[in-house]
């Protein structure tokens, strides 16, 4: 597929992220579409900020993914484990778990490398009332999205140009 002209690259890795956007929206809505009418109506104080920041998380990890992809031809073995670490470790320090503005000054630096972290927290500001995120800011999140993409975009197109692929042969 990537032999024909309009396709290259940057059309695949949008394609692929925009697929796993459609994905995670489904789920989500249809999450809260089941507890909204089954369990007691949802009540998000402000929705547009909520998508906004789901679509900033849903940016961080296209971001570190194309990152990931780009050092894959190079590091196969280190990216699957990187990958891995990653993913789990976002399953304790993403702040699903644990409340931003609850947590000891001690730890809050084990948790602020996440960009994760910090557009859940925001997140939890826009959907409830009661809640002010205090330790997080959202730039942060756009800031490491921006350099993560370019830097990922930039070792693709090098990987295109300089890998071969009789590399995978042996694999």
């Amino acid at each position: 597929m990537m032999l024909h002209a309009p396709m290259n690259t940057v059309v695949a890795i949008t394609g692929a992220a925009l697929a796993s956007l459609y994905q995670q929206l489904l789920a989500f809505g249809v999450i809260l579409f089941a507890t909204h009418t089954m369990i007691r109506p949802i009540v998000i104080d402000d929705p547009v900020g909520m998508m906004r920041f789901f679509f900033l998380a849903w940016f961080c990890g296209a971001a570190i993914g194309t990152v990931l992809l780009a050092l894959k031809p190079w590091l196969p073995r280190f990216v699957a484990i990187v990958s891995q670490l990653y993913r789990r470790a976002n399953m304790i320090f993403s702040g699903k778990m644990f409340v931003a503005n609850t947590l000891p000054g001690y730890m809050l630096p084990m948790f602020a490398w996440n960009p994760l972290f910090h557009t859940i927290d925001q997140a939890r500001g826009a959907i409830f009332i009661n809640y002010l995120p205090r330790t997080t800011n959202p730039d942060y999140a756009l800031w490491f999205a921006l350099v993560f993409i370019m830097l990922g975009l930039m070792g693709e197109f090098f990987t295109r140009r300089h890998a071969s692929a009789s590399w995978e042969a042996g694999r």
